[in-house]
């Protein structure tokens, strides 16, 4: 029995093959394409869980998709027309626009069904935030958990609040689009001069920066009341919600500053107009707000349900510092966060949902890791290598490989580590990072200047083996996937000035010996010959590029940044 899931076709296409073990493959579409921005049908995000699985398209029982086209359209459709009367050209514009994007998915549909040439399974169409919902209850140990899932716009709807009892899920409320934290967070986004639906995390780390001065603007924009669910106040944004940032006049009289000339200027013209402790206000203020709105209706539904776990998904929830404050300001004993909360994730949803609710099956083991993608052999890199005339070491053992990288980064190194299988989801966990000693001169500085080309104001990780956290950190089990913050021990702080963010926290990643040996041992050894056994952990990429994924992609990301040295399968490359 193989269940082939799909995320949404419409962006950040994704594919999970479900198995009688559990996933045996997940990849996002993205990370082969070498794209940001990829949608459709993820044709080999899809070839490469069959491969991985060994087995073809008659082999797959049922394709389950995290979408349903035809009621997302309806849906659109009924709000536009209920907006007509005030803004009859934007409403009909996005009217078009539905159309559109109905007319690709329904063809999307019947490419799906002719892509396999010997499939007799059957396709189906699942809710994109029960996916969403899916995703993150099936994935924890929890036997009834609240579920939560918020994000831009899904099937016509921005959230979801359920209840996941042994193996169902049970639907409480839906959030209907308009009525977005995410939508509204893309809109700041914008307005603060990054990209939406891209940037989103640059406010969010944008926010530590400033203070929540207009918080009680954004719990008006967002609620009715406390606790309850998300209601926008239509008065803040133009007629019909429509234009390139859909504030009205009123949204910027409370800011105290006029409106930008034409909702089309140009991103860098709008930063200069607003003002560096301004656009670290908004961003703060938004935050906060956002913060506050989740965690009260987290704990309105906890004390009506009287569940005690927590489970969350959704593309609002790749933000760890909301995270983090739903752990802190609600009374679950245990918050469970998808790591892939993003659309790529509602394809392991629709994997497990179809599993479950359509064919009714017990539930499986909990997910440990998300070392999900391709792997590749000594043999393969060479190959690579050799094609690339690259200059190379070969390590005979692992010991060795280790002691390669040690000495690189005691010699303030920044060093590509490119083993095992790839990550499914946006972070790197410790196989397809780079790494650097917190305690190399100027390490932020290099990294951001010469490898990332980031802003100043962005965090990088530190790992920390398990066994080692509460030594220096106090960090939930969600840190073991980047989900959430830590907050730094004193013991830590002395070790690690440069990377405590205010309120103590810390960007953490908890390392088990279980999940990733290989990267565990090598902390290990790290914290025998340094201060301790800490080591930053960014992602493997080039700016604008998904992480690495192939042993092609992290020769030319080495050569083509300014990483000093990379360290692939049982090889090493250094640039001195």
């Amino acid at each position: 029995m193989h269940i082939l899931g799909l995320s949404g076709l419409t962006h950040d296409s994704a594919a999970a093959l479900l198995g009688e073990r559990g996933i045996a493959a997940a990849l996002e579409e993205s990370k082969l394409l070498r794209s940001r921005t990829v949608s459709g049908i993820p044709r080999e995000a899809i070839r490469y869980c069959l491969e991985r699985g060994g087995i073809s398209w008659r082999d797959v029982s049922l394709v389950a998709v995290a979408s349903r086209p035809v009621k997302n359209w309806a849906r659109q459709a009924w709000l536009r027309a209920r907006l007509t009367p005030f803004a009859p050209v934007p409403s009909s514009y996005y009217q078009t626009k539905a159309l559109g994007e109905l007319g690709r998915e329904l063809n999307n549909d019947r490419l799906l069904k002719e892509m396999g040439e010997c499939f007799g399974g059957r396709v189906i169409h699942l809710e994109h935030h029960l996916c969403h919902a899916a995703s993150a209850y099936y994935a924890s140990p929890a036997e009834r958990a609240l579920v939560l899932t918020l994000d831009e716009m899904g099937d016509g709807h921005s959230g979801m609040v359920g209840l996941g009892e042994g193996s169902r899920i049970r639907v409480l409320q839906s959030i209907t689009f308009p009525h977005s934290l995410g939508w509204v967070y893309s809109q700041v986004t914008e307005l603060l001069g990054f990209k939406p639906r891209r940037d989103e995390h640059k406010t969010q780390w944008l926010s530590l920066e400033g203070e929540p001065a207009f918080e009680k603007l954004f719990l008006e924009m967002f609620r009715r009341a406390p606790a309850a669910l998300p209601h926008l106040d239509f008065s803040y944004f133009n007629r019909g919600l429509a234009g390139h940032i859909a504030f009205s006049k009123k949204f910027y009289a409370r800011l105290g500053i006029e409106p930008p000339a034409s909702s089309g200027a140009p991103q860098g013209l709008r930063r200069t107009e607003l003002g560096e402790t301004l656009r670290r206000q908004l961003a703060a203020s938004v935050q906060q707000a956002c913060a506050v709105v989740v965690a009260e209706l987290a704990e309105a539904y906890r004390r009506q349900t009287g569940a005690n776990a927590l489970c969350l998904a959704g593309g609002l929830f790749l933000n760890p510092l909301l995270v983090a404050a739903v752990e802190k300001n609600t009374g679950f004993e245990r918050v469970h966060v998808q790591p892939a909360a993003g659309n790529e994730g509602t394809s392991l949803g629709a994997a497990w949902l179809a599993w479950h609710h359509t064919l009714g099956r017990q539930r499986l083991e909990p997910m440990t890791n998300l070392y999900w993608g391709p792997s590749y052999s000594n043999e393969d890199i060479k190959q690579v290598l050799d094609n690339c005339k690259a200059r190379y070491r070969w390590h005979d053992s692992e010991d060795q490989k280790i002691d390669e990288v040690l000495r690189l980064l005691e010699a303030g190194k920044i060093v590509g580590w490119h083993q095992g299988a790839a990550e499914f989801g946006p972070r790197a966990l410790g196989n397809r990072s780079l790494l650097a000693s917190p305690w190399a001169p100027y390490v932020k500085e290099n990294l951001n200047e010469y490898v990332k080309h980031r802003e100043a104001f962005r965090p990088f990780a530190i790992s920390v083996p398990a066994e080692d956290c509460p030594q220096y950190f106090d960090c939930s089990p969600s840190g073991r996937f980047m989900t959430t913050m830590g907050w730094v021990r004193p013991q830590g702080r002395s070790l690690l000035e440069g990377f405590v963010l205010p309120g103590d926290r810390v960007r953490l990643h908890v390392v088990e010996r279980a999940a990733n040996p290989l990267f565990w041992r090598l902390l290990k050894r790290f914290g025998e010959r340094a201060a301790a056994p800490l080591l930053v952990n960014t992602s493997f990429n080039l700016f604008g590029e998904p992480l690495v994924i192939t042993p092609r992609d992290a020769v030319r990301s080495f050569f083509c940044s300014g990483a000093d040295a990379l360290v692939i399968g049982n090889f090493s490359l250094s640039k001195n």
